[in-house]
């Protein structure tokens, strides 16, 4: 009976061992078991890249809303300060053609009433016509009221045509801007050809009818 339980208690000791070694078999790495994944086997979802086109009509509508809009739009920001620039530039050329034009007028008017009325025309220098002399002139340097009102006269339609110039211009300028937001848009994607050439080669032609020869240029594209 001794044996027998020294058996048993052997075997009891050896049971954590034998599930031990077990486990350990279970979490082996086996050859078998692997297997390699060629690349091409994988897919993988990609989402199409698409280039950016711009709107030609979108293009436009901003740059109608707001001058150089158009141009951002189509990333064109270099042309963005040129749009602003002449535009400035044109509004400044309307502002003093107009307020030229109104000091010339308001001169005219107050000579004319007062070289047509009882008291005559005033040596004041608070009168407009004599505050917009230049300094040293007088009335009678430009040869009496008369004269000195048909001079501001001159000045007041020339100063009148000025503005109104400088309004067409900037309208055209606004205009431009537009036509260069749209054409911009339309032709971004343009593809030029590297082959594009030009040749420019003398001839001489003989015309039998004249009897006599005539000298020509051909000029050739090649796209």
């Amino acid at each position: 009976m001794r044996a027998v339980r020294y058996i048993l208690l052997l075997l009891v000791l050896c049971m954590p061992f034998a599930a031990w070694s077990q486990e350990e078999d279970h979490f082996a790495f086996k050859p078998d078991s692997v297997r390699l994944i060629d690349a091409s086997e994988l897919q993988i979802d990609t989402l199409p890249v698409v280039a950016w086109r711009p709107d030609p009509l979108r293009a436009v509508w901003l740059g109608a809303i707001c001058p150089g809009l158009g141009q951002m739009y189509n990333r064109s920001w270099w042309k963005v300060p040129i749009v602003y620039g002449a535009l400035m530039g044109c509004g400044y050329a309307v502002m003093i053609n107009q307020q030229s034009y109104s000091e010339y007028k308001t001169a005219y008017i107050d000579l004319y009433n007062d070289y047509h009325s009882e008291d005559g025309v005033s040596d004041d220098p608070s009168k407009s016509y004599n505050a917009i002399m230049p300094d040293g002139y007088t009335m009678s340097r430009y040869g009496g009221a008369s004269s000195y009102l048909s001079k501001l006269e001159k000045q007041e339609n020339s100063y009148r045509r000025y503005r109104d110039l400088s309004i067409v211009v900037t309208v055209v300028v606004y205009a431009l801007s537009l036509v260069d937001a749209y054409v911009d848009a339309q032709l971004l994607d343009f593809d030029i050809s590297p082959d594009l050439s030009m040749q420019v080669e003398p001839a001489l032609h003989y015309d039998p009818m004249l009897q006599r020869a005539n000298g020509e240029v051909h000029l050739a594209i090649k796209f």
